[in-house]
């Protein structure tokens, strides 16, 4: 199936996705795409809120008002170098965790786990990034990032234990 699709169907049956995604086997090279994929965007979600600060909307008075162009690099640099090494970091962890917890999968797992719940995620953090831009921190928008982030933790723990499930190959 293609990723849309399966986004989609994450939202409705995230273990059963997981499992079809561990059945392809251990391709490091789809994990990594999921990830950059994921963090391109979320980097690309943040551009409302971004434009909202350079025109100055919400910056505290008497702050400097920031340029768009300074804030899209510090952003893309974040979000497409920073945040994937801190993401296999998470992943590493939580593999850790589970090994504790009496896990029987892979690393690979793990990442993947984090990785596609990342990027299943995502259309949530887009419209979350278009309602900062637009609405700013206001209730909805608020809300909308409480479905995001619950979303992602649900999706990347129920891969998770689903990945676990798996043989343990250090």
């Amino acid at each position: 199936m293609t990723v849309s699709t399966d986004i989609l169907r994450t939202w409705r049956a995230p273990r059963q996705v997981m499992r079809r995604l561990l059945e392809m086997g251990q391709r490091e090279d789809r994990a990594l795409a999921f990830l950059m994929a994921a963090c391109l965007l979320i980097f690309i979600g943040q551009w409302p809120r971004l434009v909202r600060l350079s025109e100055g909307i919400g910056v505290s008075a008497g702050a400097e008002v920031p340029e768009l162009s300074r804030l899209i690099s510090y952003e893309f640099v974040s979000w497409i170098v920073v945040w994937p090494l801190m993401f296999y970091i998470i992943a590493g962890i939580s593999h850790l965790i589970a090994k504790v917890l009496g896990g029987k999968g892979t690393w690979f797992g793990a990442r993947l786990a984090l990785f596609w719940a990342l990027l299943a995620s995502s259309p949530a953090m887009l419209l979350y990034g278009l309602l900062m831009g637009f609405n700013g921190a206001a209730i909805g928008t608020q809300l909308v990032g409480m479905v995001w982030l619950g979303a992602l933790v649900l999706f990347w723990i129920l891969g998770l234990i689903e990945a676990e499930k798996g043989r343990s190959d250090a």
